[in-house]
């Protein structure tokens, strides 16, 4: 009887370690990206920044939140086609002074159409974490919004929001692809 009883025990440890092995093995998270200290420091910096810019007491992402209605998002916003694109520099969110004559010519169009509302969208290249891709690019929109706000366009017409390194629009993985995602560009608003 005690054979017996063993047997049946080990078939019922056996199932259990067999389950246990099996839910392990379906929880697998990709391997992490090796994070070195300069991007670790990179990366609170580009936190810092954004609060720094208003971002709000909750950090990063909280212009993302919010500032749609679910009717909105439903209707796609459109890329104002008298509004450029402005371009930066690599792990940077600062304007260049080509980035800045753009803007200048974007102020000028905003003003002469009040009723524009503008989405300005900060974006990455793929290089870097997700989150901190977030931050920089966040920190694009905001450098982008303030510009326009200090040449005379009303801030109650623009918004920010990062997509970091989520849509690409070159997504080869060189140089002048990586020059070409790291941009702000600028969505009408309903």
């Amino acid at each position: 009887m005690k054979r017996g009883g063993i047997r049946i025990s080990m078939q019922v440890l056996l199932m259990m370690i067999l389950t246990a092995m099996l839910a392990v093995g379906c929880a697998k998270k990709p391997a992490p990206v090796p994070v070195t200290t300069d991007d670790q420091a990179a990366a609170q910096q580009a936190v810092q920044g954004v609060e720094e810019m208003g971002a709000g007491e909750t950090g990063i992402g909280e212009s993302m939140i919010g500032e749609e209605s679910m009717d909105d998002s439903m209707s796609m916003p459109q890329t104002v086609a008298s509004l450029e694109r402005i371009y930066f520099n690599f792990d940077r969110y600062d304007l260049s002074p080509e980035a800045q004559a753009i803007l200048i010519n974007n102020a000028e169009y905003l003003k002469a159409n009040p009723d524009q509302k503008v989405r300005i969208e900060g974006y990455c290249d793929e290089r870097g974490s997700d989150e901190y891709n977030l931050a920089l690019g966040e920190r694009r929109a905001l450098a982008a919004q303030k510009y326009l706000e200090s040449l005379g366009v009303a801030g109650d017409r623009l918004s920010v929001i990062s997509y970091g390194e989520e849509m690409p629009l070159d997504p080869a993985q060189n140089e002048d692809a990586y020059a070409m995602n790291r941009r702000a560009e600028f969505k009408s608003m309903p």
